[in-house]
């Protein structure tokens, strides 16, 4: 059996920054165990499998599909970087023609719309409460040493845990953050905390203007750092639109690699995430 495998550097217009992902196109659905094999085996921090849900249908000619996200360990619930490059796999590589796409996900259905080279996701928002930093000081010890903390808050509904720098702190200090993903993880075992977000007040007067900067941290699910996180600004989007009293907002993950996107935080519940990939790699998996 022949499986096509693409790798996409999502959230960036170069290769070898951004997010890479791989998108498997499949003709039916694999074993549980050979999902979780291949995702492995590719070792990024997420392999996307797309599944067509109708059998008329073609990756060329459908609109609907389903979606699964695997990373080297574990299935997970939802995936920004890798939605959107699956987006893009069916509209470059197999010419779809419709402008919107539907994925059918864990995380209900996803609505991705084509806008020239950027593709427009539809995903849920995940609000977050105030948390105490006491309940988690050895979380906030653990990820970022004794820089100084504005507040905490706790996504229960995704298990994110929001880290806010101080306002005095600089670009370069979350930038440099250096996290032992060992000590990250054994400083959480109660499964309220499976990710930890580190943000920071952005620098809108100077260009191109981002309103904030975040890193994004998640041994519990196998990923020691993720570059560039679709799914924790669900949490990021809503977070700063009420603290910065703005629904459009410009955000550049500061990790090694580094990404941007841009957000739309809706009236209805909803966060529109707009980003762009590059393609790094084509091929086949033989099994």
């Amino acid at each position: 059996m022949e499986i096509p495998v693409y790798t996409l550097d999502a959230f960036t217009n170069l290769p070898f920054k951004g997010n890479p992902a791989a998108i498997c196109p499949l003709q039916h659905e694999l074993s549980e165990e050979l999902y979780q094999k291949i995702s492995s085996e590719m070792n990024l921090s997420e392999t996307a499998f797309i599944i067509k849900l109708n059998p008329s249908d073609t990756f060329t000619t459908g609109s609907r599909f389903r979606l699964r996200w695997f990373t080297p360990t574990t299935e997970v619930n939802l995936c920004g970087h890798a939605t959107l490059a699956t987006a893009r796999v069916l509209f470059q590589y197999e010419n779809n023609i419709n402008r919107k796409l539907v994925f059918e996900t864990r995380s209900g259905e996803l609505c991705v719309t084509r806008d020239g080279d950027n593709c427009i996701m539809d995903f849920p928002l995940n609000p977050a409460s105030p948390a105490d930093p006491q309940e988690f000081r050895g979380v906030i010890k653990a990820a970022i040493g004794n820089l100084p903390v504005q507040e905490v808050y706790l996504s229960a509904k995704t298990n994110k845990l929001l880290i806010r720098l101080a306002d005095s702190c600089e670009k370069s200090e979350l930038h440099n953050l250096k996290v032992d993903p060992i000590a990250l993880q054994r400083s959480e075992s109660t499964g309220k905390v499976k990710g930890v977000i580190v943000t920071m007040k952005g620098s809108p007067h100077e260009q191109p203007g981002y309103d904030f900067y975040s890193r994004y941290f998640a041994p519990w699910s196998g990923i020691p750092e993720d570059p560039v996180t679709g799914s924790a600004h669900t949490v990021l989007g809503s977070y700063w639109a009420e603290k910065l009293g703005k629904q459009r907002l410009l955000a550049y993950q500061c990790s090694s690699r580094g990404g941007e996107m841009e957000l739309e935080v809706r009236d209805d519940g909803r966060i529109n995430i707009t980003g762009t990939t590059v393609t790094v790699m084509r091929g086949k998996i033989t099994l």
